[in-house]
């Protein structure tokens, strides 16, 4: 356990870069693994569930490299083994704490006629996987797992598979991929029906490496529709910088006085921007600099210039494009002016942690008033300096962490929080990262971190 303490800080100034976008870097390393030939991936998410997805990818037959030139640059290579080449893995794979890593996975290897094992640690091994194998045993999967759905599962991957059409009970991009991947290597058309629009990198990459898929607006959501056992082709992709860990010094940068922050080629997919649309609601002062296209997913950089916000109601049908950021939006909430109500969240219960009461209970110990409902949370913003000196259990949730470590810079007395290893998972190097904009982050000694 490696606990970290926050305090308030001097203005944030710096151009940097975040890692690259871990939604991105999972499915184009699958891609890859299925196409014929090589893909090489730059920008990578070198974080350890990215890592756990290249791992299992290796067990599963395709060969997945990285390499160094001579100026320090890396790439990842990765041979595949074609649509239906996924060989029987000789030893269960363990997923870490990769939680879209491992659904992603099941739907890849539930039509091919293998069995696989996933296990993982302690936090994946308590999220729910029912809602990605009931889709997947319409293809002719089956799978054992622990009361309730949970790892370590068994899966075994349909001898003869068929295609399906599924329509989510509730929007989530996990389960609409799960099947959608499971669809690769089946014949016919697979279709998928979501009730309202989810991130597409899923669709978009799919494309780009040569499948079918066509995508039509209906009734406030899509059906996508992929015609399977396409001939995947190697490609080149450049993963873009993560909008969820762009996320944190973005806010920072918008709390702390003084502050002027620009954040070099960050993905900016219109179904993930959520939480700019919500900042600027409030009132922060955010600038797109060169919208370009890095091969499917569009890209910025962000300009951000504190200033005051202010409370505001969130819609409920905007968490789809935010999910992975209601923890950061409701540490800016506890400095904001007025009241912040966000609703919708039920999913935030089944993320690493149950991230809804992990956020409540960790602004209520940093003197912050709040009201929690099973799936909203209600903000009374303390117009600027926050109590703070709360003592946060992150219950191994990296999110949980690094809004904290937010939450410290606009904090009258510092955030000290239990375990920061888990920060790694998706964002290596936060703190160096943060502190060299100017954050006061340091260990529990008082020494400065990163």
């Amino acid at each position: 356990m490696t606990a970290i303490q926050s305090g308030a800080s001097g203005a944030l100034k710096g151009t940097v870069s975040v890692p690259g976008d871990k939604s991105i870097s999972h499915r184009a390393l699958m891609m890859g693994g299925l196409a014929i030939g090589e893909t090489r991936i730059t920008g990578l998410l070198e974080g350890e569930d990215v890592l756990a997805t290249a791992a299992a990818l290796r067990a599963l037959g395709a060969r997945v490299d990285r390499q160094a030139d001579d100026q320090g640059a890396t790439a990842w290579r990765v041979v595949g083994c074609g649509v239906g080449g996924l060989v029987e893995p000789s030893a269960v794979i363990d997923m870490g704490n990769a939680g879209t890593g491992v659904r992603l996975l099941m739907g890849l290897v539930a039509t091919h006629p293998m069995q696989t094992v996933f296990t993982g640690d302690a936090s994946l091994s308590r999220r729910p996987m029912e809602r990605v194998m009931a889709p997947l045993r319409s293809f002719g999967a089956t799978f054992s797992a622990r009361t309730g759905g949970l790892l370590p599962i068994t899966v075994n991957g349909a001898p003869m598979p068929v295609p399906v059409e599924y329509e989510v009970p509730v929007a989530s991009a996990q389960v609409k991929s799960a099947v959608l991947l499971a669809g690769l290597n089946t014949p016919g058309n697979t279709v998928v029906i979501e009730p309202e629009p989810t991130r597409d990198h899923t669709e978009r990459m799919l494309r780009g490496f040569g499948a079918d898929v066509t995508v039509e607006e209906i009734d406030g959501g899509r059906r996508i529709e992929l015609n399977g056992q396409p001939e995947l082709e190697g490609r080149n992709v450049n993963v873009p910088g993560d909008i969820s860990s762009s996320a944190f010094p973005l806010v920072a940068a918008c709390l702390v006085e003084g502050s002027d922050v620009t954040l070099k080629n960050i993905g900016v997919n219109p179904l993930r921007t959520g939480l700019f649309d919500t900042l600027r609601e409030m009132g922060a002062d955010i600038e797109f600099d060169g919208i370009e296209d890095a091969g499917a997913e569009p890209t910025a950089d962000l300009r951000v210039r504190a200033t005051s916000l202010k409370g505001i109601d969130v819609p409920p049908e905007r968490a789809p494009s935010m999910i992975d950021e209601y923890p950061v939006l409701a540490a800016a909430a506890a400095a904001a002016e007025g009241t912040t109500r966000m609703t919708g969240l039920a999913e935030l219960r089944v993320k690493e942690s149950d991230r809804l009461a992990a956020m409540a209970s960790g602004l209520v110990a940093c003197g912050v008033e709040v009201e929690e409902t099973e799936d909203s949370l209600t903000v009374h913003g303390c117009g600027g300096q926050v109590p703070g000196g709360g003592a946060i259990a992150t219950d191994l949730d990296h999110r949980i962490a690094m809004a904290f470590a937010v939450l410290g810079m606009v904090s009258r007395d510092p955030v000290r929080i239990d375990d920061a290893r888990p920060i790694d998972t998706s964002f290596p190097g936060f703190v160096g990262l943060m502190n060299g904009l100017g954050a006061a982050i340091t260990g529990p000694g008082g020494e400065r971190e990163g």
